[in-house]
């Protein structure tokens, strides 16, 4: 689900209400040696719940996050509720 790579938090698998409380945790345990952002490529599927995993990673890293390989649903997710500069979105690739 979580490995760091490069100083990149790569998530696997869904960001979804099922697996919410363990990506939070294991993204905690990990956040202060992501300084270089979290990586979505290989998320499988997403709901509102990984987006708020993401913005609790955010408030516990007191930055903004460069999330790159966004979910299109994630994405749109964001932009409905204006936190896309939290995520570091509008510069992800």
């Amino acid at each position: 689900m979580i490995a760091l790579k490069d100083g990149r938090l790569c998530v696997s698998g869904p960001m979804t209400m099922a697996s919410a409380a363990a990506l939070l945790a294991a993204g905690l345990a990990h956040l202060s040696q992501a300084s270089a952002g979290v990586d979505l490529a290989g998320v499988e599927a997403v709901d509102s719940s990984g987006l708020a995993v993401l913005l609790e990673w955010a408030r516990a890293a007191g930055r903004p996050l460069a999330v790159t390989a966004a979910p299109p649903a994630l994405s749109a997710l964001a932009a409905l509720y204006d936190l896309d500069g939290l995520l570091g979105l509008a510069l992800a690739a």
